[in-house]
């Protein structure tokens, strides 16, 4: 006996209902999050069960979600968890409304009917180790803080453009230590102008920078030159904003070095660690990130294509007629995806397999992205079989029925 549950799930409350295998709406509610809602939960659902024996009977879970300490009780409970993708649940909802009107009573009317008549084209939620879940954890503050250091330095590169576009022509790395040391003693024209030879060397020693002699002189005459300005009660305002975005990419730069050693000390510590480092072009951090968005879950990916789809490496094929063309998949998970084409360009310097397959894909006519979204599909399903074997990466096994210079 089963019984399907569609849970459509907001910050402050879950609307459930719950379906039998005829699509029978037997139960609806709206829960609270946490303990007492999923209590309530349990209760619905086992009130419909009679005189069955619970162990004969499948609870059938569809929710716009795969983490949360919600989804972790629905697991633990026994009940089969479907992660919907929301954009599927959106397509799905046409089936029964095409005014474009929408619910959360509906929304999870529509993921009970979703689950119980598509359940075999949907993916279960994964069941990732809590080692691999710490992994991710880390690994994707560790990025955001890495997107928002690049947005935060966009922001001061904007404003310094503004009114003193000498400190641009000066500092080439505007996330640089010795850069914030110099632009938070002096982050107007006419401060900067005042740095005196001795207070940059400081900065640019303390940054461990070579070549200092010759680099101070080059900071010092970029800032004494003259240049386009602003006025002075406006270039006041500008240097208070630059103040502002020195002291957070100072914070930032400091969390992501920590975040750094607490990806390492997680990613350590994962069985799988010495297969994925072996791995070309996956160094800890790339190898942290890959394997975090992939899960450890054995049972996840059905084959190779299974993970290359997932990672959005492979294409997707459209054929109408007698048109058909082969386009990169748009859909997608950022992390995971940055990672691959990260691990796929390291790895054309470190493996003569990769970079035999790299040069085969341009020789035919493809430009550099396409060919190394192409290495990186190729890069997944070796990790895949590699996995799936608990063998480590082995150069000539990889490359010997794709490059004919590792065959002769």
């Amino acid at each position: 006996m089963k019984f399907f549950v569609g849970d459509d799930w907001a910050e402050a409350h879950h609307d459930v209902e719950v379906m039998d295998a005829a699509g029978r709406v037997l139960a609806t509610a709206r829960l609270p999050e946490g303990v007492a809602g999923m209590a309530r939960l349990h209760a619905l659902v086992a009130k419909q069960f009679g005189d069955a024996d619970p162990d004969e009977v499948q609870v059938v879970v569809g929710i716009e979600t795969d983490r949360g300490p919600w989804v972790a009780a629905l697991v633990a409970a026994g009940y089969l968890v479907f992660a919907v993708n929301p954009l599927q649940a959106s397509q799905y909802r046409k089936r029964y409304v095409v005014s474009g009107a929408k619910s959360d009573a509906a929304d999870a009317h529509v993921l009970a009917d979703m689950v119980r008549t598509d359940s075999h084209q949907l993916r279960t939620v994964a069941g990732d180790s809590a080692q691999v879940e710490a992994v991710k954890v880390v690994t994707r503050i560790h990025k955001t803080m890495i997107w928002e250091r690049t947005r935060t330095g966009q922001r001061l590169r904007h404003a310094l453009r503004e009114y003193f576009p000498a400190a641009l022509v000066a500092f080439d790395d505007l996330h640089a230590a010795d850069t914030l040391e110099l632009l938070a003693k002096a982050p107007d024209p006419v401060a900067a102008a005042g740095l005196s030879t001795v207070q940059i060397s400081a900065a640019l020693k303390r940054a461990r920078r070579r070549g200092i002699g010759e680099k101070t002189e080059q900071i010092r005459s970029a800032l004494r030159a003259d240049h386009l300005g602003q006025p002075a009660v406006v270039t006041a305002a500008y240097a208070a904003s630059t103040r502002a975005l020195v002291a957070v990419l100072v914070v930032l730069n400091e969390q992501i070095k920590t975040l750094e050693k607490e990806v390492e000390a997680n990613f350590g510590r994962h069985p799988d660690v010495e297969i994925v480092l072996s791995q070309p072009g996956l160094g800890t951090i790339y190898g942290a990130r890959v394997l975090a968005e992939f899960g450890d879950d054995p049972h996840r990916y059905a084959n190779a294509k299974a993970r290359k789809n997932y990672a959005a490496t492979s294409p997707i094929t459209r054929a109408s007629g007698k048109k058909k063309v082969a386009l990169a998949r748009f859909v997608h998970n950022d992390r995971l995806i940055d990672a691959l084409m990260g691990q796929a360009f390291a790895a054309l310097n470190t493996s003569p397999g990769a970079r035999a397959y790299y040069d085969k894909q341009r020789a035919r006519g493809a430009e550099h992205n396409p060919a190394l979204r192409q290495l990186a599909n190729r890069l997944v399903g070796i990790l895949h079989g590699c996995l799936k074997t608990s063998t480590p990466y082995n150069e000539e096994t990889a490359w010997q029925h794709h490059t004919e210079p590792l065959a002769a």
